[in-house]
Protein backbone atom coordinates (compact mmCIF):
# COMPACT_ATOMS: atom_id res chain seq x y z
CA UNK A 1 0.00 0.00 0.00
CA UNK A 2 1.07 3.66 -1.14
CA UNK A 3 1.23 6.50 1.15
CA UNK A 4 -1.28 8.12 -1.15
CA UNK A 5 -3.59 5.06 -0.52
CA UNK A 6 -3.08 5.58 3.23
CA UNK A 7 -4.32 9.40 2.88
CA UNK A 8 -7.39 8.60 1.11
CA UNK A 9 -8.76 6.04 3.69
CA UNK A 10 -7.18 7.46 6.55
CA UNK A 11 -5.99 5.00 8.23
CA UNK A 12 -6.15 5.53 12.20
CA UNK A 13 -5.02 2.31 13.16
CA UNK A 14 -2.71 -0.98 12.16
CA UNK A 15 -3.36 -4.68 13.33
CA UNK A 16 -0.71 -7.09 11.99
CA UNK A 17 -2.09 -10.57 13.15
CA UNK A 18 0.62 -12.16 11.65
CA UNK A 19 1.68 -15.60 12.94
CA UNK A 20 -1.75 -16.13 14.92
CA UNK A 21 -4.07 -18.59 13.89
CA UNK A 22 -7.77 -19.19 13.80
CA UNK A 23 -10.02 -17.72 15.86
CA UNK A 24 -7.33 -15.40 17.26
CA UNK A 25 -7.44 -12.75 14.30
CA UNK A 26 -10.94 -12.35 14.63
CA UNK A 27 -10.69 -12.02 17.78
CA UNK A 28 -7.51 -9.43 17.27
CA UNK A 29 -9.86 -7.36 14.66
CA UNK A 30 -13.15 -7.42 17.23
CA UNK A 31 -11.44 -5.89 19.86
CA UNK A 32 -9.50 -3.10 17.80
CA UNK A 33 -12.66 -2.38 16.04
CA UNK A 34 -14.65 -1.85 19.57
CA UNK A 35 -11.89 1.32 19.89
CA UNK A 36 -12.40 3.03 16.61
CA UNK A 37 -14.69 5.70 15.87
CA UNK A 38 -17.87 5.46 13.23
CA UNK A 39 -16.45 6.16 9.72
CA UNK A 40 -12.91 5.33 11.29
CA UNK A 41 -10.64 3.13 8.41
CA UNK A 42 -8.23 0.79 9.59
CA UNK A 43 -6.11 -1.56 8.17
CA UNK A 44 -5.25 -5.78 9.36
CA UNK A 45 -2.45 -7.50 8.13
CA UNK A 46 -3.14 -11.66 8.61
CA UNK A 47 -1.53 -14.95 7.08
CA UNK A 48 -3.94 -17.36 8.51
CA UNK A 49 -5.56 -18.74 5.04
CA UNK A 50 -8.80 -18.78 7.42
CA UNK A 51 -8.57 -15.12 7.52
CA UNK A 52 -9.73 -13.83 4.15
CA UNK A 53 -13.03 -15.91 4.76
CA UNK A 54 -13.51 -15.26 8.41
CA UNK A 55 -12.58 -11.39 8.32
CA UNK A 56 -15.45 -11.21 5.23
CA UNK A 57 -17.62 -12.93 7.02
CA UNK A 58 -17.21 -10.86 10.58
CA UNK A 59 -17.19 -8.00 8.06
CA UNK A 60 -20.72 -8.66 6.17
CA UNK A 61 -22.17 -9.32 9.80
CA UNK A 62 -20.98 -6.41 11.79
CA UNK A 63 -21.90 -3.83 8.85
CA UNK A 64 -18.34 -3.32 8.50
CA UNK A 65 -17.20 -2.04 5.36
CA UNK A 66 -13.93 -3.63 3.46
CA UNK A 67 -13.22 -0.39 1.97
CA UNK A 68 -10.09 -2.59 0.40
CA UNK A 69 -8.84 -5.81 0.10
CA UNK A 70 -5.74 -7.84 -1.32
CA UNK A 71 -3.23 -10.71 -1.44
CA UNK A 72 0.40 -9.40 -1.06
CA UNK A 73 2.17 -13.65 -1.04
CA UNK A 74 0.80 -14.50 2.54
CA UNK A 75 -0.26 -11.89 3.69
CA UNK A 76 -3.91 -10.63 3.53
CA UNK A 77 -4.68 -7.63 3.63
CA UNK A 78 -7.76 -5.65 4.95
CA UNK A 79 -8.89 -1.69 5.25
CA UNK A 80 -11.95 -1.58 7.18
CA UNK A 81 -14.60 1.46 7.86
CA UNK A 82 -16.36 0.83 10.63
CA UNK A 83 -20.28 2.32 10.16
CA UNK A 84 -21.66 1.57 12.93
Amino acid sequence: MTEDENEVFEIVEELDTRGLFCPEPLFEVRNLSETIEVGQCYKVIADDPAADEDLHRWAKRTNTEVVDFRKDGEDLIFIFRKKK
